[in-house]
């Protein structure tokens, strides 16, 4: 009987067990299904596996323990789902780990987390997890987690939460990773996680916080990361700060109030690879016994107040070459004086780095520095430093930023600057380097900020630099740069700023930008100010859409000042100290303009002021009723002229001469034929002849000359300059023909001898 009754007693026990572990699957399936409701609807499709026709332990996300098939872990990472995290989660009583981290929850957490007593690791970063919380909770962070007492890792970081770090922490003492980074949480880190003392890293970075650096901290002797940048905690440092926390290997204090010197004790951290104290206002010198940590990689201790703006200031730096695994170096902002070491040419060859730069550091940049093969960065800028740029820098081929502006460095700009092809910066300005700029420079074909004005430079712009297509800023000024402005200019279709102020450039503004209007929508900048620029003011600045500053002023600037576009607003546009510029709008205080005269060859100027522009074959009469183009010429633009000469059709051309064709053309808005003479800009000289016969042309006034209508001056469809002149027709010949019969084309009858002093009628 015994033996009938055991096997019976081990059956039921077995069958109990199977419903306990199914009724407990029922209830894992419905905790799931209930957190899938709260999904947004339009990321449901990713848990399209959470149904009642698939196994529980096949759904996706889900992992099962080995006996009793409960759901041991959630993993959802990365599944960039939204919607609120559903209560139903606290069901899940089996579950150790959590991941929703990387995603778009938003709402809060719910408190029911806090009975999910097994939980070892929780996982909510990424999220959009916010305030709003029941009074129960401390704030955005559950009052409930401080029953989660085996919970191991706690990562809130990147949401919207706000309020204090809950006392109630402290209770998880077998926490060993926090990270609460990138909230909104503030007040003072409480006392209470003194208790933690397993903690192994923690991560308080951005967030509001306050108070002294958490005394706390000091009883986690097994620390081995350390966060709280940005922050606003404040005071000093424990000296034996290194002595409690030997195990550091990455500290991250900066941008934060913190006060004092390094604590003597911090270079005995052997294991420390990072160590960032940036943007605080700590003081006394960098400790040569940093050379002692063998293993640090980052040792970054910018905008403090280091140093003494004296020699010995930068001991250091022969120091840390025993730091053969040293990749970053930042103490820039500080009060570093003395001559720059030859040291510095010794550092790792791992080095990316270097910013030593706003400091009254002296000397000369050593000639090895080209030893450093790794650097991609290397700040000097704003300092006291002589001598030129060494040669032995076009060795560094990683080189990225090259930046030494507002020094005193003088010398040429060497042409192994060609060599860094990976050059994105170069910031040379504000020194005393001379010489050309070298053409090698072309060779750097991702820069992007070429700023080397207020130097000494001198020479033509080399064309080579016209063909760095991503140059954003561009700034020559203040040199002693010749020669003319390459057309090619306007392929520079990323620019920002262009600056080429106070240097001896001559000749026309380039013509071409006009063809890459549409591409230069970005251009904010243009100074072309105190160069010797001449020729008329370019219409296409007025389309520039993103312009913020264009100064043209003290150059040779003619003609009428556009009223358009840009040109509306005077705070934007200066044009002082062209003294032949006219028009333009009332503030900018010009002479207004006369009439508009016409482009004709200079070589028979002379003939004009003695005869007319053209002869008319019969007097007008008295009673003539005067052309109203006066009043519509101010209108006229090259549409109208293109449209009135059928496109300029061969068909219409009545003469053709050295500098220019003349077209019969019908305005119809006028009702009037009319002669047309539109210039050829690409012949040498054209424009000259145009500015000389214009002071030449307006004295001139005779009933019996052929009357000048008006002129159109602006841009053609193909974004090139354009100039034609609109005169009355004459049917008995062409206008070129009487004015300069030697020069037209012979369509009449070689018999003819008809000069132009023959048609001479006078009163």
């Amino acid at each position: 009987m015994r033996q009938f009754l055991l096997p019976s007693f081990v059956s039921l026990l077995l069958l109990l067990e199977t419903f306990c572990y199914t009724d407990g699957d029922e209830t894992d399936k419905q905790a799931l299904l209930g957190f899938k409701s709260q999904v947004s609807v339009d990321k449901r499709a990713l848990l399209s596996s959470w149904n009642q026709s698939f196994p529980l332990c096949n759904w996706t996300g889900v992992t099962c323990g080995r006996k009793h098939k409960r759901v041991t872990r959630l993993d959802l990472g990365g599944l960039r789902l939204g919607g609120v995290i559903s209560p139903s989660i606290g069901n899940l009583s089996f579950l150790i780990s959590l991941n929703l981290s990387d995603n778009s929850f938003g709402g809060t957490i719910p408190q029911e987390v806090g009975n999910l007593f097994r939980l070892k690791y929780l996982f909510m970063s990424f999220n959009f997890l916010r305030g709003g919380v029941p009074i129960s909770l401390f704030n955005c962070v559950p009052s409930g987690v401080g029953s989660l007492t085996k919970l191991r890792t706690l990562d809130l970081g990147k949401n919207n939460l706000e309020g204090k770090l809950p006392a109630s922490l402290g209770n998880l003492t077998l926490l060993m990773q926090v990270s609460v980074t990138n909230n909104n949480m503030e007040g003072e880190v409480p006392d209470d996680i003194a208790r933690l003392a397993q903690m192994v890293a923690i991560d308080l970075s951005l967030n509001n916080f306050s108070g002294f650096f958490p005394p706390s901290i000091y009883n986690w002797s097994s620390i081995e990361f350390l966060n709280i940048f940005g922050n606003g905690f404040s005071g000093s440092l424990r000296n034996d700060f290194g002595n409690l926390l030997p195990k550091l290997r990455e500290v991250y204090m900066g941008t934060n109030y913190l006060t004092g010197a390094i604590p003597a004790t911090l270079p005995n951290i052997s294991n420390l690879q990072g160590l960032r104290m940036e943007y605080n206002n700590l003081r006394g010198s960098i400790s040569p016994s940093f050379g002692k940590v063998e293993k640090l990689q980052i040792l970054a201790l910018q905008s403090n107040g280091f140093g003494s703006y004296s020699f010995g200031d930068l001991d250091f730096i022969g120091a840390l070459n025993n730091c053969t695994k040293l990749q970053r170096l930042y103490a820039g902002q500080n009060r570093l004086g003395g001559d720059l070491p030859t040291s510095v040419t010794n550092l790792s060859t791992k080095l990316i780095t270097l910013d030593l730069g706003t400091n009254l550091i002296s000397g000369t940049i050593p000639r090895d520095i080209g030893n450093l093969i790794s650097l991609q960065t290397l700040w000097l800028q704003e300092n006291l430093l002589t001598g030129p740029l060494p040669t032995s820098l076009g060795r560094v081929s990683e080189l990225g930023e090259l930046i030494v502006f507002s020094n005193r460095m003088l010398g040429e700009i060497p042409s192994s600057i060609g060599n860094l092809t990976q050059l994105q910066r170069l910031l040379l300005y504000n020194n005393s380097f001379q010489g050309i700029i070298p053409p090698s420079l072309g060779n750097c074909r991702y820069l992007g900020q070429l700023l080397i004005g207020s130097n000494k430079l001198n020479g033509s712009i080399p064309n080579e630099i016209m063909k760095i297509q991503p140059l954003v800023r561009l700034n020559m000024s203040g040199n002693s740069l010749i020669g003319t402005l390459s057309e090619d200019i306007g392929k520079l279709q990323n620019l920002v700023t262009l600056s080429l102020g106070n240097n001896k450039l001559s000749g026309h503004l380039p013509q071409a930008l006009g063809k890459y209007i549409k591409g230069l929508v970005g251009v904010k900048k243009v100074d072309f100010s105190n160069n010797n620029f001449s020729g008329s003011i370019p219409e296409y600045f007025s389309n520039f859409s993103s312009l913020e500053y264009l100064n043209l002023s003290a150059n040779n600037l003619e003609g009428r000042v556009p009223e358009e576009g840009k040109f509306q607003n005077s705070t934007i546009v200066s044009v002082f100290g062209n003294k032949n510029l006219c028009g333009g709008i009332e503030e900018l205080k010009l002479k207004p303009c006369l009439e508009q005269v016409p482009v004709v060859d200079t070589k028979h100027s002379s003939h004009l002021k003695k005869v007319a522009v053209g002869l008319s074959k019969k007097q007008q009469s008295n009673n003539q009723t005067p052309s109203t183009l006066g009043a519509f010429h101010e209108n006229m633009s090259y549409g109208d002229l293109r449209n009135a000469k059928n496109g300029f059709s061969s068909s219409n051309i009545v003469g053709s001469g050295s500098f220019g064709t003349v077209f019969k053309a019908f305005l119809p808005t006028e009702n009037k034929v009319v002669a047309v003479k539109v210039l050829n800009l690409q012949r040498r000289g054209a424009m000259k002849s145009f500015m000389s016969e214009c002071e030449s042309l307006k004295n001139i006034r005779h009933r019996n000359l052929v009357k000048l209508l008006t002129s159109c001056a602006g841009i053609d469809f193909q974004g090139n300059e354009f100039r034609a002149l609109i005169y009355d027709f004459m049917s008995n010949g062409t206008l070129d023909m009487w004015l300069h019969p030697e020069e037209v084309e012979k369509i009449c009858s070689p018999l003819r001898a008809l000069t132009l002093l023959e048609g001479l009628t006078l009163p």
